[in-house]
């Protein structure tokens, strides 16, 4: 049976094909899974005090704690394990060739065989991406000015994921300090959604917000 119609339903424990009744579904099976999840620019201190920067593409948060995905080979997750700390840099639509410079570069010298080829070592990611480093109030990391949202953060846990064909971690981070531009806050506690608009990376392409769809029931602006 070709794949074009079919759906799944769970059924207890197991899910059934079904076929679908208007045809417009099918299975895939996609190569990568960046179904659209915000960009963010995560800098880090090895323990020598050199930074590095890092775009990454996978992260979400709960409560105060942020959820990242890294490379379990890069130079990012080398520096968590080292000193524990980092900040988040969030960008917005305007910064996307920024963060596309940051792309080809690694912080590993010599570079790790499975980037040979298509990365090359940078010492100085802020310079070679055209941005600028703040001091952090908290952390040792700096920041990016640049970013519109930043987030000083510590590592509370670092899980490696136990997958033949993937070496990649997952960190958990406490936010410990928030700081924004003037430009895109309501007050102390609110972000200006018409204001702020974020990057995102979906399926290797970069996007941004357009006009506000609606709002769930919790939001108190």
């Amino acid at each position: 049976m070709s794949n074009a119609g079919i759906s799944e339903r769970q059924s207890g424990s197991t899910l059934d094909p079904v076929e679908s009744s208007d045809e417009k579904l099918m299975i895939i099976k996609p190569r990568i899974l960046y179904f659209g999840t915000p960009v963010v620019l995560v800098s880090t201190v090895d323990s020598g005090g050199s930074a590095n920067l890092s775009p990454i593409s996978s992260a979400w948060a709960l409560g105060k704690n942020v959820v990242i995905g890294l490379s379990g080979s890069g130079k990012a997750l080398e520096n968590l394990e080292a000193t524990g700390e980092c900040s988040l840099n969030f960008p917005e639509k305007s910064l996307w060739e920024a963060v596309e410079k940051l792309a080809p570069l690694t912080g590993k010298n010599p570079v790790p065989p499975e980037k040979k080829g298509r990365y090359r070592y940078e010492k100085d990611k802020f310079k070679a991406a055209g941005l600028t480093p703040v001091p952090s109030e908290i952390v040792k990391p700096p920041r990016v000015l640049e970013c519109p949202l930043q987030i000083e953060g510590v590592v509370k846990n670092i899980y490696r994921m136990d997958q033949s064909d993937v070496e990649a971690a997952i960190v958990e981070i406490e936010a410990v300090r928030g700081h924004a531009h003037r430009s895109i806050v309501m007050d102390e506690e609110h972000v200006d959604t018409g204001k702020w608009h974020p990057l995102f990376y979906v399926f290797r392409h970069y996007f941004s917000t357009g006009k506000e769809l609606g709002r769930t029931f919790k939001a108190e602006k």
